[in-house]
């Protein structure tokens, strides 16, 4: 039901949207063109100098399917389960850097040099604007209407245990959803237990009675895993009614959200982990990304860097470049380069220790390198060796690896994957002495659910919120 809901919302954006884009570029057209704004010097321009608006209109036959696309890779319309109203205003800028990116090239290849540039940049700002405020209004509007009860899907789960305290939060997180819990039924608790205001209603031999004598929407199946042998009946139970049943299954915390799932003849196997990476397609073209990414780089940071070379070298004795081993893909050690930002210090004391707060051995510019993720820069030089990617998650040391792959469940899966200079849990705040469970659910998210243009999102977010590193020691 969540994904039928989703998919009617998401309809909904995308109509939306739509109408937006021809509005804002429009209305754009007058205020370039005709409103009090062409009195203004910036904005001066003379009558009869400019296409008219059926001339410019044309282009919304190409921009409005191409900016719903842009939209649509930018995940605007992914489910908001657990997103932060920042993100999505950031995939909206994203996804208008593309699209008017995109009609700038247009313009270029085609020659098109009387469209007004002033006009796009007005339309620019303009289309984010609305865009922001749309969505906005429609979440308010909806939880609004959630919360005075109307369009509410009433919901009983059957079967306490991780599942159902899972289910449960994620409802309550999430009341745009319209959803209505009206209790449990479980075998083993005590009919009156309370979670977060949910109660024990019954046992599971009474889901009959609240079936017939209750207006169900759905019926949530949250056994714990011990008591699977009671699913069969359940879902017969839950069938005859005609009642739209979901299953919830208690193995969830190592089942991923997308699991890969193959038919053999009939037989349904899923595979535990489901990585896009593994695919050769996708592996070459975030290889191509990489090189190219990092020549770049290296062109643009090449004087900054040599700078910061020389400062290194003239302020304290020791190498310039700092070299530490890490583990990468499929577990194999690899030399990683970073600007050193330490007093020279003996291999056996350096590979077990963490850089603390105030840490002495840090020097003078150092601690500006570290603070600002310069020190990393040399790493491009691994991804063009291939030991690194531009994003993925951060390489550890051997010492702390084989200390977490015992601490910390699923703390191996990351090195499916190539390490990389920047990453999901790093954007996301988790970097330095932060917590590493935090850090590697976001590492597993990125891995399960890698594509393009995450990657480039990343990248783009790293440009705002990943180089100034608070948590560096």
């Amino acid at each position: 039901m969540i994904k039928d809901n989703q998919k009617m919302l998401n309809r909904v954006h995308v109509l939306m949207d739509a109408i937006i884009i021809v509005i804002a570029y429009l209305l754009t057209y007058y205020l370039r063109f005709y409103s009090p704004l062409t009195k203004l010097h910036f904005f001066r321009v003379e009558p009869g100098t400019f296409y008219p608006v059926e001339v410019y209109a044309q282009s919304l036959l190409f921009l409005v399917p191409v900016y719903l696309f842009i939209y649509y890779f930018c995940r605007l319309y992914t489910p908001k389960r657990g997103k932060r109203r920042w993100t999505e205003i950031l995939n909206i800028i994203l996804a208008n850097i593309f699209g008017i990116a995109f009609y700038f090239s247009f313009l270029y290849l085609t020659k098109e040099f009387q469209i007004s540039r002033k006009f796009l940049g007005l339309f620019f700002s303009m289309n984010i604007l609305f865009n922001i405020i749309s969505r906005m209004a429609l979440s308010y509007a909806l939880k609004v209407a959630r919360r005075k009860g109307y369009n509410l899907k009433h919901v009983i789960l059957v079967g306490y245990g991780h599942a159902a305290e899972a289910y449960i939060d994620r409802i309550f997180a999430n009341p745009q959803w319209g959803y209505y819990i009206h209790g449990i039924l479980d075998d083993n608790m005590e009919i009156g237990t309370m979670y977060k205001k949910v109660p024990v209603i019954g046992t599971i031999t009474h889901l009959e009675s609240f079936l017939s004598k209750m207006s169900l929407d759905e019926i949530a199946i949250t056994l714990s895993i011990n008591e699977y042998e009671k699913l069969e009946n359940i879902v017969n139970i839950c069938e005859k009614s005609g009642v739209h049943t979901k299953f919830v299954p208690d193995y969830y915390g190592f089942i991923p959200t997308k699991p890969y799932t193959e038919d053999l003849y009939g037989l349904p196997v899923i595979n535990i982990r489901n990585v896009p990476l593994s695919n050769t397609y996708n592996r070459i073209i975030k290889r191509l990304v990489d090189i190219l990414g990092a020549s770049l780089a290296l062109l643009l940071f090449s004087i900054p860097m040599l700078l910061v070379a020389i400062i290194i070298k003239i302020t304290s004795p020791g190498p310039v470049i700092f070299s530490q081993i890490r583990i990468g893909k499929h577990n194999k050690e690899f030399k990683m380069y970073k600007f050193r930002s330490m007093e020279v210090q003996s291999e056996k004391d350096e590979k077990k220790a963490w850089t603390t707060k105030r840490d002495p051995r840090v020097t003078g510019i150092g601690k500006f390198i570290r603070k600002t993720s310069i020190d990393e820069l040399p790493q491009l030089f691994n991804i063009l060796k291939g030991d690194m990617s531009l994003v993925g998650p951060r390489p550890e040391r051997p010492f702390f690896v084989e200390k977490f792959k015992e601490e910390i469940p699923r703390y191996m899966i990351k090195h499916q994957v190539s390490p990389g200079m920047t990453g999901w849990a790093q954007i996301n705040g988790y970097r330095g002495d932060t917590s590493i469970r935090k850090r590697i659910d976001h590492d597993l998210y990125y891995i399960e659910n890698w594509t393009l243009g995450l990657d480039i999102k990343i990248l783009f977010l790293t440009i705002f919120k990943g180089f100034i590193n608070k948590n560096a020691y």
